[in-house]
């Protein structure tokens, strides 16, 4: 049948039709702990796409899936046979009406981007999950998504005006409050069934688990499309939706209580529920302790009152705000944040600790599956009581934190998913939370987790009222079976389960975070898409120029997972299909940050290049460029010089023709300096790029060291960090090259590096590589950046000679190992009025760029925002990159010049010769 349906996809649809392994294995999962292969993913470019794949799949007999970012915490996003993915073509905002204050979308575009637009006229869409950068609205109007406004704006079902809709026997239809092709059904479903829903739904505003069967009710209007809203693609598919508007209030104030434990916070919900607030979220000790530990620099930990539990009450106004403040006399401490800035850094502890508790503070792995629970909110106290109580009864952990003014839970549990105790867990708490007048969800919908518990919760007349409003829309079983209604098993399906690793895991490199064993490692992905995210950090610039999934930091780690397993993925560490999707991983180390779960694709495509080319011949960018510091050391540079242009020389280096090869220096960094005798002092470290390409940067570097009253020793032989080595999979040689330069290296001096790169490689990488090695432990110990070594000298400085402004690009390894806070310290205190851009990887990335193959995706990335802000910039702003591939990249796509921060405080202090 497979064949037949691709065929027939292929030959119908306008679309992109993908039933390789690679998009069978990176649509096997969403963000739950389950895994359902699919048959064929389809990507429609039009509605009547979505209808000729609808309709082959109903006429074969194939189920249906609806897919938007894949985000779905509970399981109801990933199936066995047709996927429909709207995010990457059915992607628009088709209108804003801001007289109605009404919007209508295609379901795959994203929440941020419909605000986008919407923003224009001081609008915005109420609901806001934290997944906000990549969820579609389609995915929110399946799951009925919430998010941290709910108390002021309501659910997506509440901001619902109506949906185009398409059942599976071809019928499209607009539901909303006028009549439709199912109005006649539905009257006589409810007309048996309306007591029922009546008395047996809880009463609480975050009910999500279910079918809305009471937006059928002749007192709410009998609105099809919130009765459609949250049904999770049981019923129909979604071709758009017309969505009501909010206005965005003109002023936020945002209140962060502490209270001395998390009940002492819940308890307090009630009380400002009458206060008008916008936002009333709680986070607990156990989370932050977390965040601590896992992003010791997360932006607003500092700023966090006194407390072991913390709410988040944002209000419309500075004097709503000191109303709060003035309501809870039993806070610990409390702050009143005006600053958007400010409040921004608070807010994202909240927003990353859904992917940072997928790991418990000890680096114990947790899971999803009663993740969003929801009492009414004066039960919340309570009920978090008696939750943490069932937690010490099986053994479990799991820090608490979400929409408390909602009296919604999230939590995630260190289940052990392979024992009989996440099913008893599961049916306790499910009935822990009934029996408090509660749902099993309040946000993310039921799907594969809770469907099967849903008869705990409601009851049998419900239940038969639930299958018969799903046969009326699809009478076969065909649209996301096992949801809702006739559940999977909640214990079935769980990838880890079904799809153990087959392969040995054990790493030739450390991984230090998951105890040298791939499989953990790339099980540290769960799923929640912060890759997909269109823009901010760094992470993933290839995904961003390609909107393909397999190149997302997900879809990647999705492809090791199925390597390992061997079902979908064949070949072992000889995968083409991994190899491929890693191609144009730049190792930009982006994910290392950006990733909530600090997935390191940049170590894992090390790995996996290791073993992949192990005993058998590379591609030529593997000898060329990852041997290029041995190349440049024993090669003359007039020779080098002469055929860098050489067309046959690209070709036989496997660079990209559209690359011009950048000229070496005819003397060397090292071969101009000549060294004083010191007996203490620091090291200038000469990476290979700075030495052969850019030597007058270390003379700067030198110049301003020395100008500042630093002892500035070169080292006189050859010395490398052995990354190019590294980058390329080559493990050993990367291994040796490592040794002699810290053998080389060894003492107590500082070592400071010019290239961040190589920076950022001697203090974290190397541990990866050598984490026995004494002189390697040591290095890394010593080794910091310029700004580094001169930050904490600033108060001692001769005045600069002229301020002026910069952009600064921050390296991509810079951004995820090192940080740039002491590049702003210094900059300041050299009169440089320095903006860093958010502009994400240059595209360069080291011999990514150069190789053949990827110079379109290379500059596209430097494209997607850094070449248009450089080119923006006025002619008098520097334009700051310490990278030698970003200032490659700027000199390729631009008339600017990239500046390295030694050249500039040599400018500043008027040392440049």
């Amino acid at each position: 049948m497979a064949t037949g349906l691709i065929s027939r996809l292929r030959a119908e649809v306008d679309g992109d039709v993908l039933a390789d392994a690679t998009a069978r294995a990176v649509y096997a999962a969403d963000a739950s702990n389950y895994r359902h292969v699919p048959q064929v993913v389809v990507c429609p470019r039009t509605p009547q796409a979505v209808l000729a794949a609808v309709g082959v799949a109903a006429e074969l007999g194939v189920p249906i899936t609806n897919r938007g970012a894949g985000t779905s915490i509970a399981g109801n996003s990933c199936g066995t046979g047709l996927v429909l993915d709207f995010s990457r073509h059915l992607n628009q905002v088709l209108n804003v009406d801001p007289e109605r204050r009404l919007a209508t979308v295609r379901p795959g575009v994203v929440l941020d981007t419909l605000n986008a637009e919407a923003g224009r006229h001081g609008l915005t869409f109420g609901p806001d999950p934290s997944t906000h950068s990549r969820c579609t609205l389609g995915g929110m109007i399946g799951n009925n998504a919430c998010g941290a406004h709910s108390v002021a704006f309501g659910r997506t079902v509440d901001n619902v005006e109506s949906l185009d809709v398409l059942l599976p026997d071809g019928t499209r239809f607009t539901a909303g409050t006028d009549e439709s092709p199912v109005h006649g059904a539905l009257r006589e479903v409810m007309s048996t069934s309306a007591e029922a829903v009546r008395a047996g739904f809880p009463r609480l505003t975050r009910r999500v688990s279910g079918y809305n069967l009471d937006q059928l009710l002749p007192e709410n209007g009998f609105h099809l499309g919130r009765a459609l809203v949250g049904s999770e693609g049981t019923c129909v598919t979604l071709l758009g939706a017309t969505l009501r508007l909010v206005e965005l209030p003109r002023e936020r104030t945002l209140v962060v209580l502490g209270f001395p434990d998390a009940y002492a916070a819940a308890d307090q919900v009630v009380a400002l529920l009458s206060l008008d607030a916008l936002a009333i979220e709680g986070i607990n000790g156990e989370l932050v302790d977390v965040v601590r530990m896992r992003k010791p620099h997360t932006p607003g930990l500092a700023a966090l009152p006194a407390g072991q539990s913390w709410l988040f009450v944002e209000t419309a106004s500075a004097e709503a705000a000191h109303r709060v403040v003035a309501a809870m006399p039993g806070a610990t401490g409390s702050v009143i944040v005006s600053d958007p800035a400010r409040a921004r850094a608070l807010w994202r502890i909240r927003e990353d600790g859904a992917g940072l508790v997928t790991r418990t503070a000890d680096g114990a792995e947790a899971w999803s599956g009663w993740e969003d629970a929801a009492v009414p909110p004066e039960r919340l106290g309570a009920y978090l009581r008696e939750f943490d109580a069932l937690l010490g009864r099986h053994g479990r952990r799991g820090p608490t934190y979400g929409h408390y003014g909602d009296g919604c839970l999230h939590v995630r549990i260190d289940f052990d998913l392979r024992g009989p105790g996440f099913r008893q867990f599961m049916e306790e708490a499910a009935d822990l939370v009934v029996s408090h007048g509660g749902s099993l969800s309040g946000e993310h919908g039921d799907g594969q987790a809770r469907s099967e518990l849903l008869p705990r919760m409601y009851p049998p007349e419900v239940m038969a009222a639930f299958a018969r409003f799903k046969s009326v829309f699809d009478p076969r079983g065909l649209m996301n079976p096992g949801r809702i209604v006739d559940p999977l098993p909640l214990d079935a399906d769980l990838r880890v389960v079904i799809a153990p690793a087959k392969l040995p895991t054990r790493t030739s490199l450390a991984l230090h975070a998951d105890g040298g064993d791939l499989a953990a490692a790339t099980r540290r992905c769960v799923g929640v898409g912060k890759c997909l995210a269109a823009g901010g950090g760094v992470m993933c610039p290839s995904y961003r120029v390609t909107r393909q999934e397999q190149h997302s930091t997900r879809g990647r780690a999705r492809l090791l997972f199925e390597m390992l397993a061997g079902e979908v993925v064949p070949g072992g560490w000889r995968s083409r299909e991994v190899r491929d999707a890693l191609d144009l991983c730049l190792s930009c180390k982006g994910c290392k940050r950006d990733c909530p779960v600090d997935v390191d694709m940049a170590a894992y495509k090390a790995e996996f290049l290791h073993r992949h080319y192990r005993g058998r011949p590379r591609p030529a960018s593997h000898y060329s460029m990852g041997w290029l510091p041995l190349w440049l050391a024993i090669t003359p540079a007039r020779l080098i010089n002469a055929v860098r242009g050489s067309a046959l020389v690209k070709r036989l280096g496997g660079i990209a023709p559209e690359r011009t090869v950048p000229a070496v220096a005819p003397r060397s960094f090292q071969a101009q300096v000549v060294n004083k005798a010191v007996s203490q002092g620091v090291v200038l470290f000469p990476d290979t790029f700075t030495n052969r390409f850019s030597p007058e940067v270390g003379a700067d570097a030198l110049a301003v060291l020395e100008h500042l009253g630093f002892a500035v020793t070169v080292p006189r032989q050859r010395v490398c960090c052995g990354l190019t080595w590294m980058s390329t999979g080559q493990l050993g040689t990367a291994r040796r090259v490592l040794r002699r330069t810290a053998r080389l290296l060894d003492g107590t001096d500082p070592v400071v590096g010019l290239e961040p790169s190589c920076t950022a490689f001697l203090r974290n990488d190397a541990l990866e590589l050598l984490p026995e090695d004494p002189a390697v432990r040591r290095l890394a110990r010593r080794t910091r950046t310029l700004a580094e070594q001169l930050a904490p000298t600033v108060d001692d400085w001769p005045a600069p000679s002229l301020p002026r402004k910069a952009l600064m690009q921050p390296h991509c390894h810079q951004y995820a190992e090192l940080g740039v806070d002491a590049d702003r310290t210094v900059l300041a205190a050299a009169g440089v009025d320095a903006q860093v851009l958010d502009a994400g990887c240059c595209g360069l990335a080291g011999n990514f760029g150069f190789e053949r193959g990827h110079y379109e995706v290379s500059v596209g990335a430097a494209e997607l925002a850094l070449a248009p802000a450089v080119r923006a910039a006025a002619p008098d702003t520097a334009i700051l990159a310490d990278g030698f591939s970003c200032r490659t990249q700027l000199a390729h796509t631009t008339d600017r010049p990239g500046t390295h921060l030694a050249t500039l405080l040599a400018e500043a202090f008027d040392l440049r010769r």
